[in-house]
């Protein structure tokens, strides 16, 4: 079988799809089962395939959002453009069936699939559908989602519940060996910042202003995003040698499992894999969504079940006072821990996968 994947914009739409795809190929011999990815130029998800050493191929998109007029129909007419180039790979390629996580980047793709009549199932990864899934909706066989909350905004006759599916590696990631992986001193408390695969300015701001205060107590293991790292690691450059080697500054990890897994508390936006990846590792947060999207859905959905906390994106001055408020309580974030870890589907690829299948037979 040959199955085709579509999906990117940020790593929380484009590392679902890869994870299903490590479950695909792993299921039968190699020479039996092909993957191949679509996405966009210069999209995240195209360096996940890369790193997948999944096949890739190029289908314009971007969004039909926005305020001003002349981007929403360069928007439409890259919909247009991108939906017919989409089918003539299609054509050429002869997927059995097509995963679509979502973003824009899925949007010509999913359209496609039913014009090839190519049967199309939709992944929603946030607790809320944006306008990608939305529009897939009307195209898709079946839709996939997270959480249950999502079910009150998708179509109940073709939509089912599976969970965020996640790479292998959470599946046997350690605190000792994300320790070794990042260099960690195991003696010192771990903060992990992560403000997604695009980075948080934002909360780098806001780290950068505390760093002393901060690696005074505490060690930090900060993924901040390839455009951010060159002025943090002139900030790093400042510091005394010996908080310096507190500071783990990285653009990015594909190891983000161990990163997690070595944590005591981490620090993220609210993206789609914080639905799926701080579950699976039982780290207690600190979430800080994005003013620029629906991302308070999915910090709304952890919070309530008291596995994290909500921090507006209006209040991150208060981020320093808040991480060492949870750090000085033990109780609480073993608390938000268990919450975390009950969220946890460790079956959701396994599930995505079987449904892939079941679609394609």
């Amino acid at each position: 079988m040959k199955f085709g994947l579509a999906g990117g914009g940020t790593g929380g739409h484009a590392y679902p799809a890869i994870a299903v795809a490590e479950v695909l190929r792993a299921g039968a011999p190699a020479n039996n089962t092909e993957v191949v990815y679509y996405g966009t130029l210069n999209g995240p998800e195209r360096r996940a395939a890369a790193e997948a050493s999944i096949p890739y191929r190029v289908v314009p998109a971007s969004q039909v959002r926005g305020r001003s007029p002349i981007r929403v129909s360069t928007g439409i007419w890259r919909l247009w453009r991108g939906t017919r180039i989409a089918a003539e790979l299609l054509r050429e390629d002869r997927p059995n069936a097509v995963f679509a996580t979502g973003g824009y980047a899925a949007a010509p793709i999913g359209r496609a699939c039913r014009s090839e009549g190519i049967p199309l199932v939709v992944f929603l990864p946030d607790a809320y559908p944006g306008w990608a899934v939305r529009f897939l909706s009307r195209y898709a066989t079946k839709i996939a989602c997270s959480v249950e909350a999502s079910l009150e905004h998708l179509p109940a006759e073709k939509t089912v519940v599976t969970g965020y599916p996640v790479r292998h590696q959470f599946l046997e990631a350690t605190r000792e060996q994300g320790i070794k992986r990042f260099e960690l001193d195991p003696a010192l408390q771990t903060v992990l910042i992560a403000g997604g695969s695009l980075g948080a300015h934002t909360i780098n701001l806001s780290i950068a202003e505390s760093l002393r205060v901060l690696l005074d107590r505490v060690q930090l293991l900060h993924i901040c995003g390839r455009d951010e790292e060159h002025w943090l690691a002139r900030e790093r450059d400042k510091l005394p040698e010996w908080l310096r080697a507190r500071y783990h500054l990285h653009a990015y990890t594909d190891e983000m499992a161990y990163a997690m897994a070595a944590a005591d508390l981490a620090v993220t936006r609210a993206g789609a894999s914080t639905l799926g990846e701080l579950p699976m590792a039982g780290l207690p947060a600190v979430v800080i969504p994005g003013g620029f999207s629906d991302q308070h859905y999915n910090a709304d959905y952890l919070e309530e079940r008291g596995a994290a906390v909500t921090l507006p994106h209006a209040e991150v001055e208060r981020l320093g006072a808040l991480i060492f408020e949870l750090l000085d309580d033990q109780t609480r974030r073993e608390t938000m821990a268990t919450a975390m870890r009950a969220l946890a589907r460790p079956d959701a690829t396994e599930r995505l996968a079987n449904l892939l299948r079941e679609v394609a037979a």
